[in-house]
Parts: structure tokens; sequence; C-alpha cells
């Protein structure tokens, strides 16, 4: 039995207009999850993903970090069972 699980994360900082959200992509495509990112109208960077517990987890650490240019100041986190809906990791709109 694998062990999967998803995660809903909000990200708040100074995280829009420096490409947070094409690095969580990447950093989502190396560790092998899917899911999704996007902006969100208050400033905030929204994501949910799905995969590995470890790699979940890895992900969660670098939402903390961010791009270079980005200014993480929290990350709220909430774990959801693993459903398998998704197929890739997108940038949503």
């Amino acid at each position: 039995m694998s062990d999967k699980i998803g995660a809903h994360i909000i990200i708040k900082g100074i995280v829009q207009g420096v490409g947070f959200r094409w690095f969580l992509r990447g950093v989502a495509q190396r560790l092998g999850l899917c899911g999704w990112v996007r902006n969100l109208p208050n400033g905030d960077v929204e994501a949910m993903v799905e995969g590995e517990r470890k790699s979940v987890m890895e992900f969660i650490d670098w939402c903390r970090v961010g791009p270079p240019s980005a200014r993480v100041d929290d990350v709220q986190v909430k774990t959801l069972p693993y459903t398998g809906k998704y197929k890739t990791f997108s940038i949503t709109f």
C-alpha cells in the first residue's frame, strides 16, 4: 500500500509577480506530484497537491522558501486524503 496524501496550501507574503507559480510547478514536476497552483485576488498563492507523503512534505518545505524574489510570511497547510483525481501539475488562472 502506498503512502499517498493530498495537501491544500495557502502561501502569504510577497508571492505574486515573482514567479512563484512557475517555481512551484517545477518543484512539483521534479517531485512527481500532481495538482495545481493559482494566484488569489487577495495577493496569496493557493496550491493543491497530491502524491507520495514524503514528496508532498518536501513540496510544502519549498512553499516556505519560494523563488529568490519572493518573501514568504506564512504557509497554511491542510492535509487531505489522496484522491488521484489530478494527472498533472498545472498553473490555473
